[in-house]
């Protein structure tokens, strides 16, 4: 049993970029929504996405 509290599949697939207001991708291994078109990865903390831009990891 993993530690990670569960993420709702569903509500991610309502959850856009808050930059560019695009789809986002859930990365399951890194618990992070990333967008390819801010460049910018939003965590999953606690089984909450962390959506402030503040919060995000810029993508290489």
């Amino acid at each position: 049993m993993s530690d990670t509290p569960k993420t709702d599949p569903k509500m991610l697939e309502a959850l856009i970029c808050p930059v560019t207001h695009t789809q986002l991708r859930y990365d399951a291994d890194a618990q992070e929504l990333v967008s390819k078109k801010a460049r910018l990865a939003f965590p999953i903390r606690n089984g909450i996405p962390v959506m402030l831009i503040d919060e995000a990891r810029p993508l290489d």
